[in-house]
């Protein structure tokens, strides 16, 4: 895109980065590629029994196919944590909130 003002163009990836961060969005799309990235990033024995379904600000809200997991991840909260913020530059959790997925237990 040419700026209207004669200067060079602009790559769209700019610009939008830009505006994620000008309307305060930049955190929460960063903390959204956490679930797709989520087997990649816990290892496939714990996706195989977890599902991130949600967050609000910083809190990430996984449900867990069984109670024994559930307390096996809760114990290991501060290392999935590390691993989840690696490399990320902002949108980082702060806390993961386990829950047993219904039906389950």
């Amino acid at each position: 895109m040419k700026d209207d003002r004669g200067g060079a163009p602009e790559r769209i990836g700019g610009l939008v980065e830009g505006l994620l961060k000008a309307r305060g969005l930049a955190e929460a799309v960063e903390r959204a590629s956490v679930i797709p990235e989520w087997s990649e990033l816990v290892g496939p024995e714990i996706a195989r029994v977890s599902t991130p379904v949600g967050f609000d600000r910083a809190v990430l809200f996984v449900e867990v196919r069984s109670s024994a997991w559930l307390m096996e991840l809760e114990m290991m909260e501060r290392r999935l944590l590390a691993r989840l913020n690696a490399g990320r530059p902002q949108g980082k959790f702060e806390k993961i909130i386990f829950r047993l997925a219904e039906g389950d237990g």
